[in-house]
Protein backbone atom coordinates (compact mmCIF):
# COMPACT_ATOMS: atom_id res chain seq x y z
CA UNK A 1 0.00 0.00 0.00
CA UNK A 2 1.51 3.69 -0.85
CA UNK A 3 2.28 5.80 1.79
CA UNK A 4 -0.07 8.73 2.71
CA UNK A 5 1.68 11.79 3.40
CA UNK A 6 -0.06 15.11 5.09
CA UNK A 7 1.67 18.14 3.08
CA UNK A 8 2.78 20.56 5.69
CA UNK A 9 0.93 24.09 4.07
CA UNK A 10 2.70 27.24 5.63
CA UNK A 11 4.13 25.06 8.26
CA UNK A 12 4.81 27.42 11.89
CA UNK A 13 8.22 26.30 11.44
CA UNK A 14 9.83 27.68 14.33
CA UNK A 15 6.97 26.71 16.61
CA UNK A 16 6.90 23.24 15.53
CA UNK A 17 10.45 22.94 15.97
CA UNK A 18 10.83 24.34 19.52
CA UNK A 19 7.85 22.05 20.38
CA UNK A 20 9.72 19.04 19.05
CA UNK A 21 13.10 20.05 20.60
CA UNK A 22 11.39 20.46 24.20
CA UNK A 23 10.22 16.78 23.95
CA UNK A 24 14.28 16.18 24.84
CA UNK A 25 14.01 18.33 28.26
CA UNK A 26 10.17 16.61 29.02
CA UNK A 27 11.22 13.18 29.07
CA UNK A 28 14.84 13.70 29.94
CA UNK A 29 16.52 12.63 27.00
CA UNK A 30 20.87 12.99 27.05
CA UNK A 31 21.74 14.89 24.96
CA UNK A 32 25.02 13.29 23.21
CA UNK A 33 27.79 10.72 25.43
CA UNK A 34 29.93 11.68 27.92
CA UNK A 35 33.29 12.54 27.08
CA UNK A 36 34.41 8.59 29.46
CA UNK A 37 31.98 6.81 27.21
CA UNK A 38 32.98 8.41 23.61
CA UNK A 39 36.54 8.02 24.83
CA UNK A 40 36.02 4.34 25.28
CA UNK A 41 33.85 4.01 22.22
CA UNK A 42 36.79 5.37 20.12
CA UNK A 43 39.58 3.16 20.98
CA UNK A 44 36.95 0.10 21.02
CA UNK A 45 36.49 0.83 17.31
CA UNK A 46 39.93 0.99 16.96
CA UNK A 47 41.21 -1.68 18.51
CA UNK A 48 38.65 -4.44 18.54
CA UNK A 49 39.68 -6.41 14.79
CA UNK A 50 37.62 -8.30 12.89
CA UNK A 51 40.32 -10.78 11.68
CA UNK A 52 39.70 -14.24 11.30
CA UNK A 53 41.10 -16.37 14.09
CA UNK A 54 40.25 -19.57 16.14
CA UNK A 55 37.28 -17.59 17.74
CA UNK A 56 36.48 -16.14 15.13
CA UNK A 57 35.06 -18.12 11.65
CA UNK A 58 35.87 -16.79 8.24
CA UNK A 59 32.50 -16.58 6.20
CA UNK A 60 33.90 -13.49 3.89
CA UNK A 61 32.94 -15.81 1.18
CA UNK A 62 29.53 -15.81 2.13
CA UNK A 63 27.59 -12.62 -0.58
CA UNK A 64 25.54 -11.08 2.54
CA UNK A 65 23.37 -8.16 2.38
CA UNK A 66 21.11 -5.91 4.50
CA UNK A 67 17.66 -4.57 3.63
CA UNK A 68 16.85 -2.17 5.42
CA UNK A 69 14.79 1.35 6.28
CA UNK A 70 16.52 4.52 3.67
CA UNK A 71 19.02 5.56 5.05
CA UNK A 72 19.94 3.37 7.77
CA UNK A 73 22.93 3.51 9.51
CA UNK A 74 23.04 1.45 12.22
CA UNK A 75 22.45 -1.89 10.11
CA UNK A 76 22.19 -4.84 13.07
CA UNK A 77 21.48 -7.84 10.61
CA UNK A 78 22.75 -9.47 7.35
CA UNK A 79 21.70 -12.08 5.71
CA UNK A 80 22.11 -14.52 2.86
CA UNK A 81 19.27 -16.95 1.71
CA UNK A 82 19.96 -20.12 -0.97
CA UNK A 83 17.54 -22.85 -2.07
CA UNK A 84 18.77 -26.20 -2.06
CA UNK A 85 16.71 -29.29 -3.29
CA UNK A 86 15.16 -29.67 -0.13
CA UNK A 87 14.68 -26.45 1.19
CA UNK A 88 17.06 -23.86 1.68
CA UNK A 89 20.03 -22.44 3.73
CA UNK A 90 19.52 -18.63 5.68
CA UNK A 91 22.67 -17.94 7.34
CA UNK A 92 21.73 -14.73 9.20
CA UNK A 93 24.46 -12.05 11.07
CA UNK A 94 23.83 -10.07 14.25
CA UNK A 95 26.18 -7.56 14.74
CA UNK A 96 28.89 -8.41 17.58
CA UNK A 97 28.23 -5.75 19.97
CA UNK A 98 29.56 -7.55 22.87
CA UNK A 99 32.71 -7.50 21.36
CA UNK A 100 32.63 -3.32 21.41
CA UNK A 101 30.96 -3.28 24.75
CA UNK A 102 32.73 -5.18 27.46
CA UNK A 103 30.73 -5.15 30.81
CA UNK A 104 31.52 -2.89 33.55
CA UNK A 105 32.66 -0.42 31.44
CA UNK A 106 31.87 3.01 30.45
CA UNK A 107 29.94 2.18 27.62
CA UNK A 108 28.14 -0.65 28.99
CA UNK A 109 27.10 1.61 32.19
CA UNK A 110 25.29 4.32 29.50
CA UNK A 111 23.79 1.87 27.83
CA UNK A 112 22.24 0.36 30.66
CA UNK A 113 21.13 3.91 31.68
CA UNK A 114 19.44 4.10 28.01
CA UNK A 115 18.04 0.62 27.41
CA UNK A 116 17.36 1.58 23.63
CA UNK A 117 17.84 4.00 20.92
CA UNK A 118 14.90 6.79 20.97
CA UNK A 119 13.69 7.92 17.85
CA UNK A 120 12.67 11.51 17.53
CA UNK A 121 12.16 13.62 14.64
CA UNK A 122 14.91 16.02 15.36
CA UNK A 123 17.34 13.55 16.10
CA UNK A 124 17.92 10.16 17.30
CA UNK A 125 19.02 9.59 20.94
CA UNK A 126 20.92 6.49 19.99
CA UNK A 127 22.19 3.71 22.37
CA UNK A 128 25.79 3.46 21.28
CA UNK A 129 27.88 6.32 20.60
CA UNK A 130 28.18 6.85 16.90
CA UNK A 131 32.09 5.45 16.25
CA UNK A 132 30.66 1.91 16.91
CA UNK A 133 26.77 2.39 16.19
CA UNK A 134 27.07 3.95 12.89
CA UNK A 135 30.37 2.61 12.18
CA UNK A 136 32.97 -0.04 13.66
CA UNK A 137 30.17 -2.10 15.26
CA UNK A 138 27.12 -1.71 11.98
CA UNK A 139 26.91 -3.96 9.41
CA UNK A 140 27.86 -1.88 6.48
CA UNK A 141 28.92 -3.03 3.23
CA UNK A 142 32.44 -3.67 2.38
CA UNK A 143 33.64 -4.14 4.83
CA UNK A 144 35.19 -6.85 7.50
CA UNK A 145 32.94 -6.91 10.56
CA UNK A 146 32.16 -9.33 13.67
CA UNK A 147 29.13 -10.66 13.72
CA UNK A 148 27.34 -13.29 15.55
CA UNK A 149 26.01 -15.91 12.70
CA UNK A 150 23.30 -18.28 13.03
CA UNK A 151 22.96 -20.96 9.98
CA UNK A 152 19.36 -22.32 10.01
CA UNK A 153 19.18 -25.43 7.26
CA UNK A 154 15.05 -25.77 6.62
CA UNK A 155 13.18 -27.74 4.70
CA UNK A 156 10.33 -27.15 1.92
CA UNK A 157 8.06 -25.20 4.41
CA UNK A 158 11.10 -23.48 5.99
CA UNK A 159 10.90 -25.31 9.23
CA UNK A 160 14.39 -25.49 10.66
CA UNK A 161 15.84 -28.97 10.93
CA UNK A 162 19.50 -27.73 11.92
CA UNK A 163 20.82 -24.70 13.95
CA UNK A 164 23.57 -23.27 14.31
CA UNK A 165 25.27 -20.16 16.01
CA UNK A 166 28.66 -19.03 15.29
CA UNK A 167 30.99 -16.22 15.92
CA UNK A 168 32.48 -15.05 13.05
CA UNK A 169 34.19 -12.34 10.41
CA UNK A 170 31.36 -11.52 7.38
CA UNK A 171 31.29 -8.84 4.82
CA UNK A 172 28.35 -7.46 3.50
CA UNK A 173 27.77 -6.66 -0.14
CA UNK A 174 25.41 -4.46 -0.76
CA UNK A 175 23.18 -2.27 1.58
CA UNK A 176 19.61 -2.39 0.52
CA UNK A 177 16.28 -0.26 1.42
CA UNK A 178 12.96 -2.07 1.24
CA UNK A 179 11.30 0.13 -1.59
CA UNK A 180 14.47 -0.77 -3.84
CA UNK A 181 14.64 -3.98 -2.93
CA UNK A 182 10.42 -4.34 -3.85
CA UNK A 183 11.27 -2.19 -6.62
CA UNK A 184 14.04 -4.89 -7.87
CA UNK A 185 11.86 -8.15 -6.80
CA UNK A 186 9.01 -6.82 -9.71
CA UNK A 187 11.39 -5.72 -12.46
CA UNK A 188 12.55 -9.21 -11.19
CA UNK A 189 16.25 -8.29 -11.54
CA UNK A 190 16.25 -8.81 -7.40
CA UNK A 191 19.57 -10.60 -6.25
CA UNK A 192 19.03 -14.61 -5.17
CA UNK A 193 18.54 -13.51 -1.38
CA UNK A 194 16.11 -10.98 -1.99
CA UNK A 195 13.96 -13.63 -4.62
CA UNK A 196 14.42 -16.46 -2.19
CA UNK A 197 12.86 -14.32 0.65
CA UNK A 198 9.56 -13.89 -1.13
CA UNK A 199 9.45 -18.18 -0.68
CA UNK A 200 10.64 -18.13 3.05
CA UNK A 201 8.05 -15.32 4.04
CA UNK A 202 4.99 -17.12 2.82
CA UNK A 203 5.69 -20.52 4.00
CA UNK A 204 7.38 -18.84 7.38
CA UNK A 205 3.50 -16.96 7.44
CA UNK A 206 2.15 -20.42 6.71
CA UNK A 207 3.99 -21.89 9.76
CA UNK A 208 2.73 -18.75 11.91
CA UNK A 209 -1.13 -19.71 10.79
CA UNK A 210 -0.66 -23.42 11.90
CA UNK A 211 0.71 -22.26 15.17
CA UNK A 212 -1.92 -19.67 16.06
CA UNK A 213 0.15 -16.81 15.69
CA UNK A 214 -1.19 -13.63 14.92
CA UNK A 215 -0.36 -9.84 13.10
CA UNK A 216 -1.89 -6.82 12.80
CA UNK A 217 -0.25 -5.22 9.93
CA UNK A 218 -2.05 -1.47 11.27
CA UNK A 219 -0.81 1.54 8.63
CA UNK A 220 2.05 3.40 10.62
CA UNK A 221 1.56 6.49 11.53
CA UNK A 222 4.99 8.56 11.89
CA UNK A 223 6.98 11.60 11.44
CA UNK A 224 8.92 12.34 8.55
CA UNK A 225 11.16 14.80 7.74
CA UNK A 226 10.50 16.74 4.27
CA UNK A 227 12.65 20.27 3.15
CA UNK A 228 10.21 22.39 4.31
CA UNK A 229 10.13 20.82 7.76
CA UNK A 230 7.82 17.68 9.00
CA UNK A 231 4.76 15.88 7.46
CA UNK A 232 2.86 12.96 8.79
CA UNK A 233 3.07 9.77 6.71
CA UNK A 234 0.69 6.63 6.91
CA UNK A 235 2.43 3.41 5.87
CA UNK A 236 1.51 0.09 5.67
CA UNK A 237 5.16 -0.80 4.15
CA UNK A 238 5.74 -3.00 1.37
CA UNK A 239 5.50 -6.72 1.18
CA UNK A 240 9.38 -7.50 1.46
CA UNK A 241 9.04 -6.04 5.30
CA UNK A 242 6.75 -9.04 6.27
CA UNK A 243 9.16 -12.01 4.67
CA UNK A 244 12.23 -10.08 6.38
CA UNK A 245 10.35 -9.70 9.74
CA UNK A 246 9.85 -13.28 9.41
CA UNK A 247 13.40 -13.95 9.19
CA UNK A 248 14.00 -12.17 12.87
CA UNK A 249 11.06 -14.14 14.20
CA UNK A 250 12.43 -17.65 13.32
CA UNK A 251 15.78 -16.57 14.86
CA UNK A 252 14.37 -15.37 17.83
CA UNK A 253 11.96 -18.32 18.63
CA UNK A 254 15.39 -20.17 18.04
CA UNK A 255 16.92 -17.99 20.50
CA UNK A 256 13.97 -18.76 22.99
CA UNK A 257 14.75 -22.42 22.13
CA UNK A 258 18.13 -22.49 23.09
CA UNK A 259 17.65 -20.56 26.46
CA UNK A 260 14.54 -23.15 27.40
CA UNK A 261 16.83 -26.00 27.01
CA UNK A 262 19.38 -24.68 28.19
CA UNK A 263 17.97 -22.81 31.67
CA UNK A 264 18.77 -19.69 31.49
CA UNK A 265 17.89 -16.71 29.77
CA UNK A 266 15.43 -13.57 29.06
CA UNK A 267 12.34 -14.35 27.54
CA UNK A 268 9.82 -11.98 25.43
CA UNK A 269 6.77 -13.08 26.91
CA UNK A 270 3.16 -12.05 26.76
CA UNK A 271 0.19 -13.92 28.37
CA UNK A 272 -2.92 -14.89 26.56
CA UNK A 273 -6.01 -12.92 26.02
CA UNK A 274 -8.66 -13.59 28.71
CA UNK A 275 -11.62 -15.96 27.55
CA UNK A 276 -13.76 -12.33 28.41
CA UNK A 277 -12.04 -10.18 26.01
CA UNK A 278 -11.70 -12.64 23.37
CA UNK A 279 -15.92 -13.06 23.22
CA UNK A 280 -15.72 -9.21 23.90
CA UNK A 281 -13.48 -9.29 20.65
CA UNK A 282 -16.00 -12.08 18.96
CA UNK A 283 -19.09 -9.84 19.62
CA UNK A 284 -17.81 -7.25 18.20
CA UNK A 285 -17.08 -9.09 14.55
CA UNK A 286 -20.69 -10.07 14.63
CA UNK A 287 -21.87 -6.65 15.37
CA UNK A 288 -19.68 -5.45 12.50
CA UNK A 289 -20.93 -8.14 10.16
CA UNK A 290 -17.85 -9.55 9.80
CA UNK A 291 -17.95 -12.61 12.49
CA UNK A 292 -15.04 -14.50 13.20
CA UNK A 293 -16.29 -18.12 13.33
CA UNK A 294 -15.20 -20.44 15.61
CA UNK A 295 -13.21 -22.60 13.33
CA UNK A 296 -11.37 -19.98 12.10
CA UNK A 297 -7.67 -19.52 13.55
CA UNK A 298 -7.79 -15.84 15.19
CA UNK A 299 -4.52 -14.84 13.03
CA UNK A 300 -6.21 -15.78 9.82
CA UNK A 301 -9.12 -13.97 10.78
CA UNK A 302 -6.87 -10.70 10.69
CA UNK A 303 -5.12 -11.93 8.03
CA UNK A 304 -8.40 -11.91 5.78
CA UNK A 305 -9.93 -8.54 7.43
CA UNK A 306 -11.27 -6.39 4.21
CA UNK A 307 -8.86 -2.95 3.74
CA UNK A 308 -12.16 -1.01 4.75
CA UNK A 309 -12.89 1.50 7.42
CA UNK A 310 -15.16 -1.38 9.21
CA UNK A 311 -11.48 -3.70 8.83
CA UNK A 312 -9.49 -1.25 9.77
CA UNK A 313 -11.91 -0.83 12.71
CA UNK A 314 -11.64 -4.60 13.83
CA UNK A 315 -7.88 -4.35 13.82
CA UNK A 316 -7.67 -1.65 16.46
CA UNK A 317 -10.30 -3.63 18.81
CA UNK A 318 -7.85 -6.65 18.40
CA UNK A 319 -5.23 -4.55 19.72
CA UNK A 320 -7.18 -4.96 23.09
CA UNK A 321 -6.11 -8.57 23.08
CA UNK A 322 -2.30 -7.89 22.27
CA UNK A 323 -1.50 -6.80 25.94
CA UNK A 324 0.88 -7.81 28.98
CA UNK A 325 4.17 -8.03 26.58
CA UNK A 326 7.53 -8.22 29.17
CA UNK A 327 10.91 -9.46 29.59
CA UNK A 328 11.22 -12.98 31.28
CA UNK A 329 14.21 -13.88 33.09
CA UNK A 330 15.07 -17.33 34.39
CA UNK A 331 18.04 -18.89 35.67
CA UNK A 332 17.27 -22.86 36.70
CA UNK A 333 13.56 -23.54 36.97
CA UNK A 334 11.73 -22.34 33.91
CA UNK A 335 9.29 -19.36 34.29
CA UNK A 336 5.46 -20.43 34.28
CA UNK A 337 4.90 -18.44 31.03
CA UNK A 338 7.69 -19.05 28.24
CA UNK A 339 5.20 -17.63 25.48
CA UNK A 340 4.95 -14.91 23.39
CA UNK A 341 1.21 -15.20 22.62
CA UNK A 342 0.65 -13.10 19.57
CA UNK A 343 3.75 -14.93 18.38
CA UNK A 344 2.21 -18.22 19.69
CA UNK A 345 5.55 -19.65 20.67
CA UNK A 346 8.46 -18.51 22.89
CA UNK A 347 10.35 -15.75 21.40
CA UNK A 348 13.37 -13.47 22.71
CA UNK A 349 14.79 -10.77 21.49
CA UNK A 350 18.45 -11.15 19.89
CA UNK A 351 18.37 -9.58 16.42
CA UNK A 352 19.37 -5.53 17.27
CA UNK A 353 21.89 -5.28 19.61
CA UNK A 354 22.98 -1.89 18.03
CA UNK A 355 19.39 -0.30 18.71
CA UNK A 356 18.59 -2.67 21.51
CA UNK A 357 19.92 -3.74 25.30
CA UNK A 358 18.55 -6.84 26.22
CA UNK A 359 20.21 -8.62 22.66
CA UNK A 360 23.54 -7.98 23.54
CA UNK A 361 23.03 -10.53 26.57
CA UNK A 362 20.40 -12.86 24.42
CA UNK A 363 23.10 -12.96 21.81
CA UNK A 364 26.08 -14.04 24.83
CA UNK A 365 24.03 -16.39 26.55
CA UNK A 366 22.79 -18.23 22.84
CA UNK A 367 26.24 -18.49 22.02
CA UNK A 368 27.64 -20.17 24.60
CA UNK A 369 24.64 -22.56 25.03
CA UNK A 370 24.79 -23.26 21.44
CA UNK A 371 28.13 -24.37 21.37
CA UNK A 372 27.94 -26.01 24.59
CA UNK A 373 29.75 -23.83 27.71
CA UNK A 374 29.08 -22.38 30.29
CA UNK A 375 27.36 -18.74 30.21
CA UNK A 376 29.53 -16.21 31.43
CA UNK A 377 29.35 -15.17 35.31
CA UNK A 378 28.59 -11.81 34.47
CA UNK A 379 25.97 -12.27 31.80
CA UNK A 380 23.97 -14.28 34.30
CA UNK A 381 24.20 -11.79 37.27
CA UNK A 382 23.20 -8.57 35.13
CA UNK A 383 20.04 -10.68 33.79
CA UNK A 384 17.54 -9.88 36.46
CA UNK A 385 18.20 -6.02 35.56
CA UNK A 386 17.18 -6.23 32.31
CA UNK A 387 13.30 -6.08 32.47
CA UNK A 388 13.15 -3.11 34.29
CA UNK A 389 15.89 -0.95 31.63
CA UNK A 390 13.66 -2.13 28.79
CA UNK A 391 10.22 -1.79 30.41
CA UNK A 392 11.34 2.14 30.92
CA UNK A 393 13.11 3.03 28.29
CA UNK A 394 10.32 1.37 25.79
CA UNK A 395 7.80 3.36 28.00
CA UNK A 396 9.64 6.54 27.07
CA UNK A 397 9.83 5.62 23.52
CA UNK A 398 6.38 5.09 22.66
CA UNK A 399 5.79 8.95 24.52
CA UNK A 400 8.13 10.16 22.60
CA UNK A 401 6.85 8.80 19.41
CA UNK A 402 3.31 10.03 20.51
CA UNK A 403 3.97 13.22 21.58
CA UNK A 404 5.90 13.91 18.63
CA UNK A 405 3.13 12.71 16.26
CA UNK A 406 0.95 15.01 18.49
CA UNK A 407 2.77 18.02 17.87
CA UNK A 408 2.91 17.57 13.89
CA UNK A 409 -0.50 16.65 13.72
CA UNK A 410 -1.02 20.26 14.84
CA UNK A 411 0.87 21.62 12.67
CA UNK A 412 -0.27 19.79 10.00
CA UNK A 413 -4.16 21.14 10.50
CA UNK A 414 -2.65 24.71 12.15
CA UNK A 415 -4.36 27.24 9.82
CA UNK A 416 -7.23 25.06 8.56
CA UNK A 417 -9.87 26.10 11.56
CA UNK A 418 -13.07 25.23 10.55
CA UNK A 419 -13.03 22.80 7.78
CA UNK A 420 -14.42 19.73 7.52
CA UNK A 421 -13.29 16.26 7.35
CA UNK A 422 -13.98 12.61 6.58
CA UNK A 423 -13.16 10.16 9.36
CA UNK A 424 -13.73 6.37 10.80
CA UNK A 425 -14.56 5.68 14.41
CA UNK A 426 -12.08 3.25 15.53
CA UNK A 427 -13.14 2.39 18.45
CA UNK A 428 -15.57 3.61 21.13
CA UNK A 429 -14.22 5.44 24.66
CA UNK A 430 -16.30 6.93 27.55
CA UNK A 431 -16.51 9.96 26.83
CA UNK A 432 -16.66 9.87 23.00
CA UNK A 433 -14.30 8.24 20.18
CA UNK A 434 -11.23 7.69 18.68
CA UNK A 435 -11.95 8.49 15.16
CA UNK A 436 -9.28 8.45 12.18
CA UNK A 437 -9.06 11.22 9.49
CA UNK A 438 -9.16 10.02 5.87
CA UNK A 439 -6.23 12.60 5.39
CA UNK A 440 -4.58 13.62 6.51
CA UNK A 441 -3.39 10.73 8.71
CA UNK A 442 -4.72 12.04 12.15
CA UNK A 443 -5.63 10.34 15.14
CA UNK A 444 -7.78 11.72 17.69
CA UNK A 445 -10.22 11.41 20.48
CA UNK A 446 -13.88 13.42 19.71
CA UNK A 447 -15.88 14.07 22.81
CA UNK A 448 -19.73 13.60 22.79
CA UNK A 449 -20.18 11.60 20.08
CA UNK A 450 -22.51 8.27 19.78
CA UNK A 451 -21.04 5.95 16.98
CA UNK A 452 -19.65 2.67 16.68
CA UNK A 453 -16.90 1.59 15.39
CA UNK A 454 -16.49 1.29 12.05
CA UNK A 455 -18.94 4.00 11.52
CA UNK A 456 -17.91 6.98 8.93
CA UNK A 457 -17.99 10.84 10.53
CA UNK A 458 -18.06 14.28 9.32
CA UNK A 459 -16.10 16.65 11.66
CA UNK A 460 -15.23 20.05 11.83
CA UNK A 461 -11.75 20.98 13.30
CA UNK A 462 -12.24 23.58 15.95
CA UNK A 463 -9.26 24.39 17.72
CA UNK A 464 -5.26 23.65 16.88
CA UNK A 465 -2.40 23.68 19.43
CA UNK A 466 1.24 23.23 18.77
CA UNK A 467 2.80 24.15 21.68
CA UNK A 468 0.76 21.72 23.87
CA UNK A 469 0.02 19.01 20.28
CA UNK A 470 -3.80 19.14 20.55
CA UNK A 471 -6.30 19.67 17.78
CA UNK A 472 -9.99 19.79 18.94
CA UNK A 473 -12.98 18.20 16.49
CA UNK A 474 -16.43 18.50 17.13
CA UNK A 475 -19.13 16.70 14.96
CA UNK A 476 -19.67 18.50 11.46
Amino acid sequence: MPSRRARLVSPPASELRAALASLRDRFDLPDGFPAPVEAEAGRAAREVAAVPSAELTDLRDIPFLTIDPEGSTDLDQSLHLERTAEGGILHYAIADVPAFVPFGGAVDAEARRRGQTIYAPDGRIPLHPAVLGEDAASLLPDRDRRAFVWRFEVDAGARPLVTTLTRAVIRSRAQWSYVDAQAALERRDAPATIANLVWFGDERACRESERGGASLNLPEIRVVTTPGGYDLEADAGVPLEDANAQVSLLTGMAAAELMLAGGVGILRTMPPASDADVAAFRAQTVALGVPWHAEVAYGDYLRDLPATPIGRALREQAAGLFRGAGYTVFDGDLPELTTQAAIAAPYAHTTAPLRRLVDRWSLLVCHALANGREVPGEVRASLAELPEVMERSSRVASQVDAAAIDHVAAAVLSGRKGEVFDAIVLRRRENGARIALASPPVETTLPGVDAEPGDAVRVRLVATDINAGRVEFAVA
